[in-house]
């Protein structure tokens, strides 16, 4: 569809360019090539404003020059059709949007004030300074221009001109705005390319730019130019232009290259910008496999200010553009990781132990990183070692209590039924049950997806605390409370292996009386009835141990002494001499 407008475009350029050189009288002598386009003119009407086409007429070998090419001339067919108006000196309007590719096509063609008065050159040159370069937009037009007329634009210092007209401007126009909306002047900047805005960034930094005006103009430029990573949070325009496979295609390339020049202009002031831009920032930075230096930067910026942070902003870090799936959850780790460094730094140059002591921020990060757990926990790829991994790096000292904690694991028990005992144990390990509040003890006594330790721990925790008089909203010594569980825990399972042990010599006695019986029977009924009286429990228990005599045909044995028959008498007291 574009080339036939093109085409069409050239023919009326040409029907435009005879209405004008077939009016003289004089035959065209020389026809100029353009890329397509061919334009029939006079030697003489072009020589005397264009040194250039003189040197290539007088230069050439041929007796008869009939054919030039000017394929190279910057602007293309269009600009040169103005050029040649202008050597037969007919009118034609100068605008911000064609005056660089005609000063350049002066450039090239040599048409210049030295070789011709009141030249080509000296007028765009003048049309610049009095009229594009004077206002926010003109300057602006001007620079987006150039993006096709390098590198002879910025050779003819029209770029930089350009930039410190645009910067100057916007950097009034922030302080004091002159159209509502007050940044509206950031919306302009996002036409131009990342080259050319960076530019303008870094002379708005140089003037003094505050940084919360530098960010704002990087945030209306990110969200424009990369609108389906940055503002399109649902992924449909993901799905549109680029795909999981698609991981080399021009416009991931594109895209990649272009937040990466983002990241670099980022002000050095860690809260110039809300915190879930730099999130939606670093999940594009993730999807698009940005450098690690890239993703790195955006990491400590949100560490640095995660205490402002919700639980919708980590989960735009962790979840793809669709949200089936998860990204890696190493870059929630590390930003969690670099917080806890930070304020354990603080806690420390301010003289206190961080271990018993948390800041506000500290507890207010506790409770997102437990809600947002919670909010992970249901996805089936998520590992318990990831899950740890996360909860642990939050200091125990910061959770007052662990019920939102213990919601997140019993979340992810409920997500996960195939786990046996000891994985579990393993996913509750992370929890301190004496921290839960009595109704989530409650609810932890009677929730059967829990391991039976952890059952234990809530159950007999209301006990001590009945025991020791404690209120429920004075919560006791936690070490000395839970030591106290742990004896009582140790001592129920000594009185279970002791209930075992006396149930398996129960058992033992039991074979043991049944024998005896057996072999009495054998014997024969006489001596039963010479006994005169039925054995009892203890006199079975009394010959099985006998049975038993480790000194039995020995100095020692008395299992052959009748009871009757034993000698009681004081024995006689020796005295032992030398003779």
């Amino acid at each position: 569809m574009a080339a036939p407008i093109k085409n069409n475009r050239l023919s009326l350029a040409m029907e435009r360019t005879g209405q004008w050189v077939f009016s003289q009288d004089i035959p065209t002598d020389v026809i100029v090539e353009v890329g397509e386009a061919n334009f029939s003119l006079h030697k003489f009407m072009l020589v005397a404003k264009s040194n250039y086409i003189r040197k290539i007429i007088l230069e050439s070998k041929e007796a008869d020059l009939t054919r030039i090419d000017l394929s190279e001339i910057p602007g293309g067919p269009e600009i040169f059709e103005k050029t040649a108006k202008f050597c037969y000196g007919v009118n034609f309007e100068i605008t911000v949007h064609n005056v660089a590719a005609l000063r350049c096509a002066a450039e090239y063609l040599q048409m210049t004030d030295k070789y011709c008065e009141n030249n080509l050159a000296g007028r765009t040159e003048d049309f610049l300074r009095q009229v594009a370069l004077t206002s926010f937009s003109g300057a602006l037009v001007v620079l987006k221009s150039c993006e096709d007329l390098l590198p002879l634009a910025q050779q003819l210092n029209i770029v930089q001109r350009c930039i410190d007209v645009v910067s100057s401007k916007a950097c009034i126009e922030a302080n004091f705005p002159s159209r509502s909306p007050p940044n509206w002047w950031t919306e302009e900047l996002s036409i131009l390319d990342i080259t050319f805005f960076g530019k303008i960034i870094s002379t708005m930094k140089s003037r003094g730019a505050k940084s919360l005006i530098v960010a704002s103009a990087i945030i209306t430029y990110a969200e424009k130019s990369l609108w389906d990573l940055v503002r399109d949070h649902s992924g449909n325009g993901i799905k549109k232009n680029i795909t999981d496979d698609d991981d080399d295609s021009d416009v991931r390339i594109r895209q990649r290259d272009l937040l990466e020049s983002i990241i670099t202009l980022l002000p050095s002031e860690k809260a110039a910008f809300p915190i879930n831009f730099l999130c939606c920032l670093l999940r594009a930075a993730i999807f698009l496999r940005a450098s690690s230096g890239c993703k790195n930067e955006l990491e400590k910026r949100i560490s640095a200010i995660l205490e402002h942070v919700t639980v919708d902003d980590l989960l735009v870090v962790s979840f793809t553009y669709d949200g089936e799936k998860l990204f890696d959850l190493e870059s929630v780790r590390k930003i969690i990781s670099g917080f806890v460094e930070k304020e354990k730094s603080v806690g420390v140059f301010n003289g206190g132990d961080f271990r018993e002591v948390s800041s506000t921020a500290m507890q207010r990060v506790a409770k997102t990183v437990d809600a947002y757990l919670g909010e992970i926990a249901t996805y089936p790829d998520l590992t318990i070692s990831k899950f740890n991994g996360i909860a642990i790096l939050v200091p125990k000292g910061a959770r007052k209590v662990d019920d939102d904690l213990y919601r997140a694991i019993d979340i992810y028990l409920k997500a996960h039924p195939d786990l046996d005992e000891i994985e579990r144990e393993k996913a509750c390990s992370v929890m301190d049950p004496l921290k839960l509040s009595y109704d989530a003890r409650v609810h932890a006594s009677q929730n059967k997806r829990l391991p039976v330790q952890i059952v234990l721990h809530a159950l007999y925790y209301d006990q001590l605390k009945i025991r020791s008089g404690a209120e429920d909203n004075t919560m006791p010594n936690a070490i000395t409370t839970r030591n106290q569980l742990q004896a009582d825990v140790s001592l129920v399972r000594e009185n279970e292996e002791l209930r075992t042990e006396l149930l398996k010599m129960k058992m033992y006695i039991s074979d043991m009386q049944k024998s005896n019986n057996t072999n009495n029977n054998n014997q024969g009924t006489s001596t039963t009835k010479g006994m005169g009286k039925k054995p009892t429990f203890f006199s079975s228990m009394s010959k099985t141990l006998g049975k038993l005599n480790p000194f039995k045909h020995g100095s020692k044995d008395t299992s052959n002494l009748d009871d009757g028959a034993v000698d009681l008498t004081k024995p006689r007291r020796r005295r032992f001499s030398i003779s």
